[in-house]
């Protein structure tokens, strides 16, 4: 119902804010999820980027979508006042659409198209909130921590870079489909003893979404939502060398600019590779996966970490903070994860990763320890775990306030 120009309804509105990578929309589904099993009656407004990936996730919720479009920082002068113009216009994009239907919750997600919605829910006095699942955080995610009521950060050693009572630490949100079942199939219940890498266990998978040779041991080599031409590069350098090894298979994940060239590459050598430049089912690879070969965003380790999968991990070399280097030693010092620096010269990637990657391949103990000890520093309930604290906050906030709400909240993660 819509009164003096407001949407007047007693089922909670949340709003989630951030896009441009699949890390930053993903965990935000998941935790609407969450919320949604908890409050059916919930609706939900997703203020995304002008990114095509925001339209091919976003395409598919249920839930209203809002394209911010953007421009991205830059130290070029002369593309400054074109930037504060979108980003204001942004900015008042959102505010109006808060105006007609005020939120019960907003949550930033990471990226600069979360800044214009949480920086207006703050003005407005909405509750508010940030995910930050990697463990050094973002620029943007810098600038909002001290405006936000809290921050859910996935590692403790962002502590150390957020100062403040309101860092939550509870994991990074994955979706339901990662999280781990309680018979086999495939997934690493956290504290199992061993993880089920045995054909006979693959073979009784319902699904074979891939097509893969189930008496096989798989490799997944992904680049996440977009691919990684480095990466794609350094495996295409290597991959005579994996068709060698006749029990083991490739499942590579090029993003689309690099589908055509690899799939070619592989059908020269004859190796058993089965090539996909997207997927949205990556639960399912992830699960057919006996070795994983990755970039270390956030997301992703926490994907890896529900299900319990050992993996090499080549850190993103682009970034000037290098947040996927420290992303991936959470992984490497729990001992589940070898990291590769990622040379962005094929010649040089390639050799070290097959020096990573031999060993591992041969050693079935290796692997089944590495995947132990992924799983044991999993928090596959992460998105239960905020969306549970986000509807505490929201009733707390709309009924006494800001600061009763937020030292409520603070004190129950003691």
């Amino acid at each position: 119902m819509i009164a003096n120009g407001r949407i007047e309804a007693h089922s909670p509105s949340f709003c989630f804010a951030g896009g441009g990578t699949g890390g930053h929309l993903y965990p935000a589904l998941a935790v609407a999820e969450a919320i949604r099993r908890r409050r059916p009656d919930a609706r939900f407004t997703f203020f995304g980027s002008n990114r095509s990936i925001d339209s091919r996730i976003l395409g598919q919720v249920k839930g209203e979508t809002v394209c911010q479009v953007l421009d991205p920082l830059s130290l070029r002068p002369w593309r400054w006042p074109r930037i504060y113009s979108r980003f204001r216009s942004a900015k008042e994009l959102c505010r109006e659409h808060f105006i007609v239907d005020r939120p019960a919750m907003v949550v930033g997600t990471g990226g600069l198209a979360s800044v214009p919605a949480v920086l207006a829910a703050a003005e407005a006095g909405v509750a508010t909130a940030i995910l930050n699942p990697d463990a050094v955080p973002g620029r943007a995610n810098r600038y909002l921590a001290s405006k936000v009521d809290a921050v859910f950060a996935q590692w403790d050693v962002t502590r150390k870079f957020l100062s403040r009572l309101n860092v939550i630490v509870c994991g990074c949100p994955v979706r339901p489909e990662f999280r781990p079942p309680d018979s086999a199939g495939g997934f690493v219940a956290v504290g199992c003893e061993m993880p089920h890498f045995d054909s006979e266990a693959r073979q009784s998978r319902e699904i074979n979404p891939f097509g893969l040779d189930q008496t096989r041991r798989t490799v997944l080599i992904t680049g996440a939502s977009q691919g990684a031409r480095t990466i794609n590069d350094a495996v295409v350098s290597i991959a005579d060398r994996i068709a060698g090894l006749h029990n083991w298979q490739i499942l590579h994940l090029t993003g689309e600019q690099d589908y055509a060239r690899v799939r070619r590459r592989y059908a020269e050598i004859g190796a058993s590779a089965v090539v996909i430049a997207y997927t949205d089912q990556m639960a399912a690879a992830l699960a057919d996966a006996d070795v994983v070969i990755s970039r270390a965003g956030a997301s992703t380790l926490a994907e890896l970490t529900a299900i319990g999968r050992p993996s090499i991990l080549l850190p993103y070399p682009y970034h000037r903070d290098q947040h996927q280097l420290a992303n991936a030693r959470c992984l490497a010092d729990a001992g589940a994860a070898t990291i590769v620096r990622d040379s962005v010269d094929a010649d040089k990637t390639g050799p070290a990763l097959w020096a990573a990657l031999e060993p591992l391949l041969s050693d079935d103990r290796r692997r089944a320890t590495m995947a132990r000890s992924a799983a044991s520093i999993g928090r596959p309930d992460a998105a239960e775990s905020i969306a549970d604290r986000l509807l505490q906050m929201s009733g707390r906030m709309n009924a006494t306030g800001h600061g009763e709400a937020l030292k409520a909240t603070c004190s129950a993660t003691r």
